[in-house]
């Protein structure tokens, strides 16, 4: 039987399944780019339709991937070089009139970023499946400034959990000192001979 989910976990969860859907939407782009810059060598294809679906694509992969970087913040874990195999791309013509090294090159370092998109959607997969279980999951939100806000699904925070256990401490003491009557004179003495309480 599922965990009936508060409002933070339900809040979390949507987080996350926008999460997914954006980083699935970057990895079919992804593929779409690789599909349109494979097929550009056949017999027969019409280049210029080609040239400039891979404009399109690539212009498309530049905005959702800003987009992306910032939404998932912690969670981002796609490879580095993605933007830069994009832009080194600049169009269809150029990437086929390097060496053949140098399209088997580009291909290898598209490969490796397909990779990484994958375990990145794939973490944050697991993140939603355990937030639909009800596990308490920790999610960073980036704010205008660009740092990073932790938000979690019902949890404390541990800054909270310390100032809660400080709190706590200061209580026992406090009730000690009331309940138990050689305490509470030992600590009335202390009070007296500071000067805080009369004699």
């Amino acid at each position: 039987m599922a965990k009936k989910l508060n409002k933070k976990q339900i809040k979390v969860l949507e987080t996350l399944e926008r999460r997914v859907n954006m980083c699935r939407e970057f990895m079919n782009d992804w593929l779409l780019f690789n599909q349109i810059l494979s097929a550009y060598p056949s017999p027969g294809v019409n280049k210029a339709q080609l040239e400039n679906q891979f404009l399109k694509i690539k212009s498309k992969l530049a905005r959702e991937h800003n987009v992306l970087k910032d939404q998932l913040s912690s969670d981002y874990g796609i490879d580095a070089n993605t933007m830069s195999i994009v832009a080194g791309a600049t169009n269809l013509e150029s990437v086929y009139s390097q060496s053949e090294v140098a399209v088997k090159k580009l291909q290898g370092e598209w490969h490796h970023a397909f990779i990484s998109i994958n375990e990145t959607l794939g973490s944050i997969e697991d993140k939603k499946a355990r937030a639909e279980a009800g596990e308490k999951i920790f999610l960073e939100f980036t704010v205008g400034t660009g740092s990073a806000v932790k938000s979690g699904g019902g949890g404390v925070s541990e800054s909270t959990k310390k100032l809660l256990t400080v709190l706590g401490v200061i209580v026992v003491v406090v009730v000690i000192a009331v309940v138990v009557p050689p305490v509470r004179e030992y600590f009335l003495e202390g009070f007296r001979q500071f000067g805080i309480i009369e004699r």
